[in-house]
């Protein structure tokens, strides 16, 4: 699968270790950066990277740390296409893609350590949308409140 991966100054040491995670378990991973610790970035600028990468189809998956993963998930959120989500326990990353199609999981770096968030990252990207005619029902809903800009 082909993963965007991106942080801000305050997710960038765990982006370094989940790089190498996504390699092992066969992953293509395009890198939006930060590609080097900046104190003064901002979490826009990477979360939407990975969101517009994701609705473009350059990449299927995308995965966005910043301090505590909420304002990448507000940010990511505004692209059309994107169903981010912060998720800090394995049952939510791998249950919002089974139930809600998620697409960009938000980290916390200052929430989670290096071992929680690789457990996280597994759960997401081997996770698939269930296509039950409920969870169809509802993403539809969501998509449709999505072409109508409200």
């Amino acid at each position: 699968m082909r993963v965007v991966i991106g942080a801000d100054h305050g997710g960038f040491p765990l982006k370094v270790e989940l790089v190498p995670l996504l390699e092992k378990l066969g992953h293509q991973v395009v890198d939006v950066g930060a590609h080097a610790y900046e104190a003064a970035d901002d979490y826009p600028d990477f979360a939407l990277a990975v969101a517009r990468t994701v609705a473009s189809g350059k990449a299927e998956r995308g995965i966005m740390v910043c301090g505590s993963g909420v304002g990448a998930a507000v940010a990511a959120n505004k692209v059309k296409g994107v169903r981010a989500s912060v998720c800090h326990d394995t049952y939510s990353a791998h249950q919002g893609v089974e139930h809600d199609d998620m697409n960009v999981l938000c980290l916390g770096a200052r929430i989670v350590g290096g071992e929680v968030a690789k457990e996280l990252v597994t759960a997401f990207l081997s996770a698939r949308f269930s296509g039950e005619a409920r969870h169809k029902r509802r993403l539809q809903k969501v998509l449709d409140a999505e072409a109508k800009g409200s």
